[in-house]
């Protein structure tokens, strides 16, 4: 599998950066459709659910990535991190990235790379456990 050593969670954020620059009057709170539920009540859906649903789902996939090892995956993990201090920097000093959304999508991004690590730590640790030989007798 080729997206291995990609972080997945760079597409939403491209995506975020393409709507923010390219459509400054879009509002992310703005309704896009509205669902008719079986409860009598009306979900209205918004962009910013459409983009923070994919971007959970997209976390998932990336959750489950981090549980190999291997040299891609420390690329992985690199490029997340990398990618969560642009997001931080841009969140910080860029005007239109200013707003909930943004913010939200920095923190997915923040647990990617929180959990990446953990895992991997966690997978270390194991592997140390398991390779352990016992006294040797003389």
């Amino acid at each position: 599998m080729y997206l291995i050593g990609f972080p997945l969670l760079v597409i939403p954020f491209a995506i975020y950066n393409m709507i923010a620059f390219l459509m400054p009057g879009l509002n992310w709170t703005d309704k896009v459709s509205t669902i008719h539920l079986i409860s009598g009540t009306d979900w209205t859906v918004t962009s910013e659910d459409i983009l923070l649903a994919f971007s959970i789902l997209l976390l998932s996939v990336e959750i489950m990535k981090s549980t190999r090892m291997g040299v891609r995956n420390i690329i992985d993990h690199v490029l997340s991190m990398v990618l969560f201090i642009v997001m931080l920097v841009e969140f910080l000093l860029v005007k239109q990235a200013g707003t909930s959304t943004f913010f939200i999508l920095m923190i997915i991004s923040l647990v990617d790379v929180m959990t990446g690590f953990i895992v991997s730590i966690r997978t270390a640790q194991r592997d140390i456990e398991i390779d352990r030989v016992g006294p040797a007798h003389s």
